[in-house]
């Protein structure tokens, strides 16, 4: 029990990798909060079966990344402020990698909609966070492996908006390093969530073959990752990337 006594928010945290996170953090003693954009449904059961096994839990709706951003961040502490009047740990998850293809092929609207949700959105989000964050407190950001080297190519709006996330993470961790919170970021490669089944099965043993440890992620192994980055344990741990690819890259 970690996080016995804390509060920590997840955003996007109904589904694949943001409900594992959220699990975890519950498992730990954090009341957590599961944010939501549009999927109050898959909210709703991950904060069920938080319950169910005896954690708590609670869920938010906000829109991220919408036509006002600042005012989508906004809403979502306040909404969070009606919940809890404490913040112990906040994981910047959610995200979108629609839009994909080369240079050539990407439009206008699509990359100002990665850029939105993926890159503006968690900025904001934090900036308002900050007030309330306690010292001490942990900020996780969910960026990608795809940002070390050159991503595929069609992957190139995608990495770009997680490359600002990385930016983002190490210039943060330095500037709040005199309030004791750590800033860290989790890479995650492909995981098998819902947003990757339909392709996933089809290439489910090359994936595997990425890894030196031959298998594909389970969210959990990326909510435990988060786990550790929010506890105690990472207080040496600032400014990082951590590659939770299974080691895709080496």
């Amino acid at each position: 029990m970690k996080l016995d006594g804390m509060t920590a928010l997840v955003t996007g945290g109904g589904r694949g990798i943001g409900q594992a996170i959220s699990r975890r953090l519950a498992a730990e003693g954090a009341h957590v909060v599961v944010h939501y954009g549009a999927n109050q449904e898959a909210a709703q059961a991950t904060a069920t079966s938080i319950r169910q096994a005896g954690g708590r839990a609670d869920i938010l709706g906000a829109t991220l990344g919408g036509h006002d951003i600042e005012q989508d961040a906004a809403a979502l502490w306040a909404g969070f402020d009606a919940i809890s009047d404490r913040l112990d740990v906040l994981v910047n998850n959610a995200g979108i990698a629609d839009g994909r293809g080369t240079i050539d092929d990407v439009e206008f609207d699509s990359l100002a909609r990665l850029l939105a949700v993926n890159t503006l959105a968690p900025f904001f989000v934090t900036k308002l966070a900050l007030p309330r964050i306690s010292d001490g407190g942990r900020i996780v950001n969910v960026s990608t492996h795809l940002t070390r080297g050159a991503a595929q190519p069609d992957l190139i709006g995608y990495a770009m908006t997680k490359g600002a996330i990385d930016v983002f993470t190490a210039t943060l961790g330095k500037q709040l390093g005199e309030r004791g919170i750590t800033v860290n970021a989790v890479a995650p490669g492909v995981v098998d969530t819902d947003m990757n089944a339909a392709w996933l099965d089809h290439a489910r043993d090359m994936v595997a073959m990425q890894s030196p440890l031959g298998r594909v992620a389970q969210p959990s192994d990326i909510g435990d990752v988060v786990a550790f980055l929010a506890s105690d344990d990472s207080r040496w741990v600032t400014g990082q990337h951590i590659d939770t690819s299974g080691g895709a890259l080496l």
